[in-house]
């Protein structure tokens, strides 16, 4: 059938893996939490993305032909999963252990039917997606390999809508123009799906650590920059704006790229790095589409992770022996983070990192929040804490 799931009506299930989808001809049928989300997109059968460009007119998509479930409907949805062409997940990590076993058991179903594969794409923008999905499916009685497990590299950039926006129109959304789904051509069990926007590749592992390395990086040093230096810009475009704050962008991300060089020496040039790094700023000043300082940077517990996009990098140049002084300026201008956000206040769970650093120390944020094993990342928080600590 001409159907495909999208688990996740959000920014990146609509403005993205939805909209594709109906693009290529399929019907989708979201699954979301939200009852009103899914009472307002049963109503109106789609909804409106907004398309915004610098020093351009914005371009309004009408997207149609799809309905949606609320994630309390099991039977209903194990229904659809048992005949669909594709499935997609986009709710976050997080809310995957919820999610996967629903999945299980839409796959069950296809086996009593004697049904194709189901290809379930992973456009969470995880290392080891597919891993992930195929330990809860072992644990709800599959082996793991009866469905395509398909990762990916998300790089679209949706901002927050406003309350205003929302008000009048509560299926609104606002999307750059970007619309590559990088994807892995290996986790299929069907044929690759032939559309227009799909870039399968070789080595998935390369394009999510480009993503996270390069993109996620530069987005967040954008924000930790751009607050420590001018804590009174709303907008990441404005923050861009300082071309101090951009050249040091730029060399915390090409810090990055010369550790991605050397780990995945098969997948990248440097001039396709550089190109990729020139397009990125250019697409993070795109002013129209409103993305501000604190959506980007907000979620220290997260983002200061050390598999993540500041830690991880510095990882992966102390492996490389590569210097990553610019990623160090980052993660010191990351722990004082505290950008307000629509309600005037910072994210509470910022709000209590900052806090614990404050009362417990560099040392314990390092190794608690930050995960850093002090047998293994011994040298790094030594090099963190020479650089940062007397700050703190």
């Amino acid at each position: 059938m001409d159907q495909a799931v999208v688990f996740g009506a959000g920014n990146i299930g609509r403005s993205f893996i939805g909209n594709i989808f109906v693009k290529n001809g399929l019907k989708v049928t979201f699954v979301d939490a939200n009852t009103e989300l899914v009472k307002n997109l049963n109503c109106r059968k789609g909804y409106r993305i907004i398309i915004k460009r610098n020093n351009q007119a914005d371009e309004v998509m009408q997207v149609s032909n799809v309905e949606a479930v609320h994630i309390s409907q099991t039977e209903r949805i194990i229904e659809i999963l048992g005949e669909c062409r594709l499935s997609a997940t986009a709710v976050g990590q997080a809310a995957l252990p919820k999610v996967v076993p629903v999945i299980a058991e839409g796959i069950k179903r296809r086996i009593r039917l004697s049904h194709p594969p189901l290809d379930v794409i992973i456009a969470e923008n995880i290392r080891g997606g597919a891993d992930f999905f195929r330990k809860i499916l072992k644990e709800k009685g599959l082996n793991g390999n009866e469905s395509g497990l398909v990762e990916t590299s998300i790089g679209k950039m949706v901002p927050i809508m406003t309350k205003k926006d929302l008000e009048q129109d509560p299926l609104l959304l606002h999307a750059e123009e970007y619309n590559t789904l990088i994807l892995d051509r290996q986790g299929f069990m069907n044929d690759i799906p032939e559309f227009p926007e799909i870039k399968a590749v070789q080595n998935i592992a390369a394009w999510v650590d480009r993503k996270l390395f390069i993109h996620n990086l530069g987005h967040a040093a954008s924000a930790y920059l751009g607050y420590q230096w001018l804590p009174d810009k709303i907008l990441i475009a404005d923050v861009l704006e300082n071309k101090e704050i951009r050249n040091k962008v730029r060399r915390t991300m090409q810090e990055a790229a010369a550790a991605l060089l050397l780990e995945y020496p098969a997948d990248f040039t440097a001039t396709v790095l550089d190109d990729h790094i020139d397009n990125l700023l250019f697409r993070f000043r795109n002013k129209a589409l409103g993305d501000t300082v604190f959506r980007v940077g907000r979620d220290l517990p997260r983002k200061l992770g050390k598999n993540d996009r500041i830690l991880g990098s510095a990882r992966l140049c102390s492996k490389h022996g590569l210097p990553f002084e610019a990623i160090l300026d980052v993660f010191a201008a990351a722990v004082s983070f505290s950008a307000p956000g629509p309600n005037g206040k910072p994210f509470e769970r910022d709000y209590e990192f900052v806090r614990q650093l404050k009362t417990g120390g560099l040392y314990k944020i390092l190794t608690e929040s930050c995960r850093l094993d002090p047998k293994e990342g011994g040298n790094l928080i030594k090099l963190i804490e020479s650089r940062i600590a007397p700050f703190y």
